[in-house]
């Protein structure tokens, strides 16, 4: 698998479910914030977020955020939901998902990067040896310029990438996962 090939490839994070997680043996979910668990704009997690969260955290998965953002900006969301944060990450690099195993103490076969972007987080994701999913971006017309002027080849690429497993969690199990990504594909191409 390529360095910029997701592992899965989903519509949002709430399609990763508390069994789903564990039934795939992941311990840890290190997770992007902005454009993956809320606006870029947006200072606080919508409220399904912070349940999707407790609901995690509640079937015994570790969870990180793992940003390129800053501390100061971050931390005060990150406090709000009583998950460690390792801001800077330097992504694509994979310095900031390394950090974050270490700091919940799990190994990399047993952790997922979750994130929005192809360049940023799948790459730091894939180099770190952990398994990634990208997911669609939340309101991708108020990232910064310098990610949207990433997105159209990043599209490009997405019509071009095989996928490990492709679509929702759910759609895996049953085998329906062709019709999920074509879908999936689609929707990436209309941002």
């Amino acid at each position: 698998m390529g360095l910029l090939t997701p592992t899965y490839r989903l519509r949002h994070v709430f399609e990763l479910t508390p069994q789903w997680v564990r039934r795939e043996g992941i311990a840890a979910l290190l997770l992007d914030v902005d454009c993956t668990l809320k606006r870029y704009r947006q200072s606080r997690l919508a409220p399904e977020v912070v349940q999707w969260c407790d609901r995690i955290r509640g079937s015994g998965v570790k969870m990180c955020l793992v940003s390129n953002g800053g501390g100061r900006r971050l931390r005060p969301l990150a406090d709000e939901i009583a998950l460690p944060l390792v801001a800077l990450a330097m992504k694509p690099l994979p310095f900031g998902c390394r950090r974050a195993l270490r700091l919940l103490g799990v190994a990399r076969a047993r952790a997922m990067m979750v994130g929005d972007q192809l360049f940023a987080d799948v790459l730091a994701g894939n180099w770190a040896g952990v398994r990634t999913a990208l997911v669609e971006p939340i309101a991708p017309e108020e990232e910064p310029w310098f990610t949207r002027l990433k997105r159209p080849l990043e599209r490009r690429l997405l019509r071009k990438l095989p996928f490990a497993a492709q679509g929702a969690p759910e759609d895996i199990q049953d085998g329906s996962c062709r019709t999920r990504a074509a879908e999936s594909v689609e929707s990436f191409d209309s941002r």
